[in-house]
């Protein structure tokens, strides 16, 4: 004798496939906003994935991946203060 099925089991309600485990679910993880705009923006792609299966996934991180590193190439062309004279050249290891 088989079991009565549940409500979320049947196969003829769309709702009940939609709620089974292949599908896309948030993980439900929060983020702490950086104060960095751009970084931020590109951290907030990532819940774009939320709504994808994994195969769909790489596309999202490769995208924020790249981002994050055009952001981090911008801020090192960024001039920064003029170094007090007399001073070494930064990352020199002499003693």
């Amino acid at each position: 004798m088989s079991e009565p099925m549940t409500e979320a089991e049947d196969p003829a309600d769309p709702t009940a496939l939609a709620a089974g485990p292949e599908s896309p679910a948030p993980l439900g993880v929060e983020r702490v906003p950086t104060g960095e705009p751009a970084v931020d923006a590109r951290l907030d792609r990532l819940a774009d994935a939320d709504h994808l299966a994994a195969s769909g996934h790489l596309e999202v991180y490769e995208d924020v991946h790249r981002g994050l590193r055009e952001v981090l190439t911008a801020l090192d062309r960024r001039p920064g203060p003029p170094a007090p004279s007399g001073a070494p050249a930064p990352y020199d290891t002499r003693s």
